[in-house]
């Protein structure tokens, strides 16, 4: 009987052998990148305290005054800049794929529509059903709460993401009339709004016009990605991006005074991500300069290593999978954990130590293996609901929008 390590080498070297050779490896490494900061993120960012009655509410370790270096380990967890690039890059590739088919482009944004929502329609539905199911088995009304609070937390990404893509067309007429400036439009028009909201005259601006980045902000990363896939990102671009990235989010920190968390920090009186900020578009210059200068060299490390394609193959195939039910693998240990043993350090205690932090990190296997035992089930809802009925897509739909009105609701 093969030994794991022997059975892990055989089965990398299956899939490296599988692999076209027209296969962008760097691409897919670094959306596996991206893709796996998003649930490290939230596991380390976000905790847990135990109130009287048993029930769980959100806590965030940026809060205390004892754990202030989470601030700029925000910095690495939190890579939407080359997540929206590399869904910019693909996106491109994809369209003109279905162009060449003669697909036109409602039809093309129609089916990465479908992808991208089935499994969204399978986390809300079975949540919808858990509502009651945890109520009855006693979970505190709280508790119920506060999950349902960490899962609608990342599937608004979703939303804006479809949105992106369905601006892709324009995307790819800006960047082949405008070049780079198709970019930097975008950021100066995130400056502009920042000027507004932050400058003297603040408290006359209405508080609604930090929405006016929410379009410009976020479509910055895959604006860049458009531009890196018709081949007017290359490393010269690269170098101005990280340099150039790199002095105007430390001019932010220093002379501006933007808040350090690049997350959401309870009690706080500014944010830098809902709407996202100048800080989080410098961060995103940084990310896709680095991005683009590493790509090849990310390119030939991944083809050859076969145990380091591996996991990247896993991920990416894993991807909305992990996106969707990463908060409820928290959950799935911090919720019994709660009921059974009460207040457990680094789980439901207040994250406010250094201790805290050394036992989540310790934690993070034990989230991770309920995400794998988790995305064994769920990975159905991820491609075509072929073996589904058509009352079971009804009823999946209808408890989707019940969730979905309880979610605005808590939210």
């Amino acid at each position: 009987m093969p030994s794991p390590l022997t059975a892990l080498r055989r089965a990398a070297h299956q899939v490296d052998t599988r692999t076209p050779e027209t296969r962008d490896r760097a691409l897919d490494g670094l959306r596996a990148l991206a893709l796996l900061a998003v649930p490290v993120g939230h596991w380390l960012l976000g905790g847990f305290t135990l109130s009287s009655d048993g029930a769980l509410h959100n806590a965030s370790p940026l809060s205390s005054p004892a754990l202030g270096f989470f601030a700029p380990a925000s910095w690495m967890l939190q890579m939407l800049g080359v997540f929206f690039l590399v869904g910019g890059h693909s996106a491109v590739h994809s369209l003109e794929r279905a162009r060449a088919k003669g697909v036109g482009n409602a039809r093309w944004l129609r089916g990465r529509a479908v992808r991208l929502l089935r499994p969204v329609l399978g986390v809300t539905a079975v949540w919808a059903l858990l509502i009651p199911v945890l109520r009855h088995l006693g979970v505190p009304a709280d508790t119920v709460r506060t999950g349902s609070t960490l899962v609608v937390q990342p599937l608004w990404y979703i939303g804006v993401y479809l949105g992106l893509t369905a601006l892709t067309p324009l995307c790819v007429a800006a960047a082949r009339r405008l070049g780079g400036w198709s970019a930097g439009v975008l950021l100066a028009a995130v400056a502009v709004v920042d000027v507004l909201r932050y400058g003297p005259w603040a408290e006359a601006v209405p508080s609604w016009v930090g929405l006016l980045n929410i379009l410009p902000g976020w479509l910055f990363g895959y604006q860049l990605g458009v531009l890196w896939a018709r081949g007017r990102l290359g490393r010269p671009a690269g170098r101005l991006l990280l340099l150039g990235g790199g002095a105007l989010f430390a001019a932010l920190l220093l002379f501006w005074h933007y808040p350090a968390s690049m997350v959401g920090v309870p009690g706080a009186e500014r944010t830098n991500s809902h709407p996202p900020s100048l800080l989080v578009l410098a961060l995103a210059s940084v990310q896709c300069g680095a991005a683009v200068l590493l790509r090849e060299r990310l390119g030939r490390l991944l083809t050859r290593r076969p145990l380091l394609w591996l996991p990247v193959v896993a991920v990416n195939l894993s991807a909305m999978t992990i996106f969707c039910w990463h908060q409820s693998a928290m959950l799935a240990v911090a919720v019994p954990g709660a009921a059974v043993l009460g207040e457990v350090p680094g789980l439901t205690v207040a994250p406010d130590s250094l201790g805290w932090v050394a036992v989540r990190l310790a934690l993070l296997p034990l989230f991770g293996a309920a995400l794998i035992g988790i995305g064994w089930f769920t990975r159905r809802f991820d491609g075509p609901w072929t073996a589904f009925s058509r009352p079971v897509k009804a009823v999946a739909g209808a408890g989707a929008a019940f969730f979905a009105a309880y979610a605005l609701g808590v939210v």
